[in-house]
């Protein structure tokens, strides 16, 4: 079973009026054969409100669903236990976000806490950023730990008219979060307490306007990657551990010229060996393939490649590096590419998962 992979997927039930329909079941679990490219349905379970992002433990045994609801003025996110024995999905706890429209989580490195960052709509509610959640021995959530609030704006009046933590995640030294906060073009850096405390590092500053989304670490710990979901950009920074800055070091367009108007990209993942970025663009409706100067963390353009439907949201590698999933939200599929580990180029293998709106996919082995 050495190559058989564990497949989460997240996908959206309830509508909002930002997204075009939710065709989706909640939350879903898959296995996949990395050489015969099968895929299982495991379980699913209804009992979930748009489940819009997920994080997995590394053994698959624990899974954390964030719920974004337009109509909540504070969201939640949730625990399951999965029993590979079973491939029983049950539910632990939930916990308040302290935010709406709640984006994105992680699991700290030590596996004690998980980080959540809340996109935030509007005005009411707690209207927090970034919480921290302790995890206990049965995998529930604890009560918020500790939370923060950022401020500003972007020149962008429709999509920066407040700030827009989008995701957040942790260094590969471990201790520090990298907080993406489309809203005001920043990228923030927090200390993370093992009491669960936040403490503010450092803000680097990015292009007005380009709106970080996602952000995805090179393995050896000094570059960090950011897809800018407005200007159609993907971002090489270099990260001061000891300070929590990041420095720009390129940009390349995530799009062709002709093709930025009308597109919005979204996710960011990097090769298990640091070699190649993918970042997904929602509307040119491509997987955008650069390599990465393993001295320098300067980018260069590999490819293009279709990304096998409409709006790709989310992306996935298998462990091996061997196979890439695009969750593509408005075509009810995610698709299976082959990885070439020497070129990075993917390959369309012709198979997929087939799942109502599609919003987030994890792999674990």
């Amino acid at each position: 079973m050495r190559n058989t992979c564990l497949v989460f997927v997240g996908s959206l039930n309830r509508e909002a009026p930002y997204f075009q329909g939710a065709r989706g079941v909640g939350l879903g679990v898959y296995s996949f054969d990395e050489e015969t490219l099968e895929t299982r349905k495991l379980t699913e379970t209804g009992d979930i409100d748009n489940p819009t992002f997920l994080s997995v433990t590394p053994d698959g045994s624990h899974v954390y669903a964030n719920s974004e609801v337009v109509t909540w003025r504070e969201g939640v996110v949730s625990a399951y236990r999965f029993d590979r024995q079973t491939a029983a999905l049950s539910n632990i706890n939930k916990q308040p976000t302290l935010g709406s429209i709640t984006a994105h989580n992680t699991i700290t490195r030590d596996g004690t806490k998980l980080l959540v960052a809340n996109y935030g709509v509007g005005e009411g509610g707690p209207d927090r950023s970034v919480v921290v959640y302790g995890l206990r021995e049965d995998g529930g959530l604890t009560a918020p730990l500790s939370s923060v609030t950022h401020a500003g704006t972007g020149p962008d009046t429709a999509r920066q008219e407040r700030p827009h933590a989008h995701s957040v995640t942790e260094t590969v030294a471990g201790g520090v979060a990298i907080v993406a906060d489309l809203g005001i073009d920043r990228l923030v850096s927090y200390r993370i307490g093992p009491d669960g405390s936040l403490t503010r590092l450092a803000e680097s500053v990015l292009e007005p306007g380009a709106g970080p989304r996602h952000v995805a670490l090179h393995p050896g710990g000094r570059f960090v990657f950011v897809m800018n979901e407005l200007d159609s950009t993907v971002a090489s920074l270099a990260l001061d551990d000891t300070s929590g800055r990041l420095s720009v070091i390129d940009t390349k367009p995530a799009v062709p010229e002709q093709a930025r108007d009308g597109n919005h990209c979204a996710d960011i993942q990097i090769s298990p060996d640091g070699r190649f970025l993918y970042g997904s663009n929602r509307g040119h409706d491509s997987v955008a393939v650069f390599s990465v100067d393993q001295q320098t963390g300067a980018l260069a353009l590999v490819d293009y490649a279709p990304c096998g439907g409409a709006t790709p949201r989310n992306l996935a590698l298998t462990p091996s590096g061997g196979h890439l999933f695009s969750a593509n939200q408005n075509a009810d599929r995610i698709s299976i590419f082959a990885r070439d580990a020497a070129t990075g180029r993917l390959a369309d293998t012709g198979r997929s998962i087939d799942v109502g709106t599609p919003m987030c996919v994890k792999i674990v082995r």
